[in-house]
């Protein structure tokens, strides 16, 4: 047995628009209500406290040789410790997200991104920037290399290039591998592809790259130290 729906009056165009501002203003009433308050504190508690800044502490780092007191928040990168704190503009900030090289400095003898690295971290290790690698009168072996080949045009990225250079040539002296190296029972030879290889995460703008290779082939045929 059917039942008969009663009859409807068909939708008009005004009473949809009507329905619509009448919603509207509900919602628009309900926004507007008085915000509520949450009830006083009774005499004598303590308020909350809203979250504190980070504090500085102060750490001593050991940068060429020389001990620097500074006074740093935990956040602060190695690299804006040494720029801004230690007043040492040699090593340069390029990407800031250790991506291009350009501010490798050597920690205790091994090249890292000091805009990677916290400040903090380096309290009491050995850091060396490039004004610690030699002296105007006195370059070091890899300066005097990068400018005897032409290893740099702008400059901007040639203090972490250099540093990085540094410290590879010693980790193939120690027998340190990379991705290309094709024998690990032999001594590595600092080729054009190791080379190539083991300064890949410095980058160059203006493209030195064959200059900087021939800069580090020929220091690392130098005999090291006894």
């Amino acid at each position: 047995m059917s039942h008969d729906l009663p009859d409807r009056p068909a939708p008009t165009r005004r009473g949809f628009l009507q329905s619509a501002g009448a919603a509207t203003g509900a919602l628009t009433l309900g926004a507007a209500a008085p915000a509520v308050h949450p009830a006083p504190s009774p005499p004598g508690a303590t308020a909350p406290q809203a979250p504190t800044a980070k504090t500085a502490r102060p750490i001593a780092l050991t940068v060429n040789g020389a001990r620097h007191d500074l006074l740093v928040e935990p956040r602060v990168t190695l690299l804006d410790a040494l720029r801004e704190h230690a007043g040492l503009m040699g090593t340069k900030k390029g990407c800031d997200r250790g991506q291009c090289g350009a501010c490798t400095v050597l920690v205790d003898g091994r090249r890292i991104n000091s805009c990677l690295a916290l400040a903090v971290m380096q309290d009491g290790r050995a850091i060396t920037t490039i004004e610690g690698l030699g002296r105007p009168e006195a370059l070091h072996p890899m300066q005097a290399a990068f400018i005897e080949h032409d290893a740099f045009q702008c400059g901007y990225c040639t203090p972490g290039q250099i540093c990085s250079a540094v410290a590879l040539v010693e980790e193939a002296r120690a027998g340190q591998a990379s991705a290309v190296t094709e024998d690990l029972r032999r001594p590595v030879a600092l080729d054009e592809a190791e080379i190539r290889e083991r300064m890949s995460g410095n980058l160059c703008r203006c493209g030195a790259y064959p200059h900087i290779v021939q800069a580090v082939r020929v220091v690392a045929r130098i005999a090291p130290a006894a």
